[in-house]
């Protein structure tokens, strides 16, 4: 049963939206990619990362976008991997990415949710396993 499960605080788990030159490129307008980052010093496996979108449009009308869900077998000690290309035009909106993963037998589970207009040029910061620039959520 759920409530048998230990579910340990995420440490060292973060995610990442980042300014994507190529995915600018490929769409004609700014891009941006979303990154799951492991500062750890061990691999995270079975990594099921499900994503979407909610909040409310200019006028007040209720928008929820659909959920994509991915899965990486495992993502390596200090290392990034991409997850989606985020378009800006959801900005506005509540960002969710509730990531699960292994550490051996052990599951972890944690929702990071990039509020409104949190995703912009003012909030970027150096990241180190990246070498650019990007709005971090940890």
């Amino acid at each position: 049963m759920k409530q048998d499960i230990s579910f340990e605080p995420v440490e060292g788990v973060s995610i990442a939206v980042v300014p994507d030159e190529a995915a600018a490129v490929e769409i004609g307008k700014p891009g941006w990619l979303v990154y799951l980052i492991n500062y750890n010093d061990f691999a995270l496996t079975n990594v099921i990362i499900s994503s979407n979108g909610y909040g409310q449009d200019a006028e007040g009308h209720v928008v929820r976008t659909s959920t994509l869900r991915h899965h990486f077998e495992e993502v390596e000690a200090q290392s990034a991997v991409p997850i989606e290309p985020i378009d800006p035009a959801l900005f506005h909106l509540n960002n969710q990415y509730w990531v699960s993963y292994y550490r051996g037998a052990q599951i972890f589970d944690k929702k990071f949710v990039f509020v409104p207009d949190s995703i912009v040029v003012e909030n970027l910061i150096p990241l180190a396993l990246l070498g650019r620039e990007g709005v971090l959520h940890s």
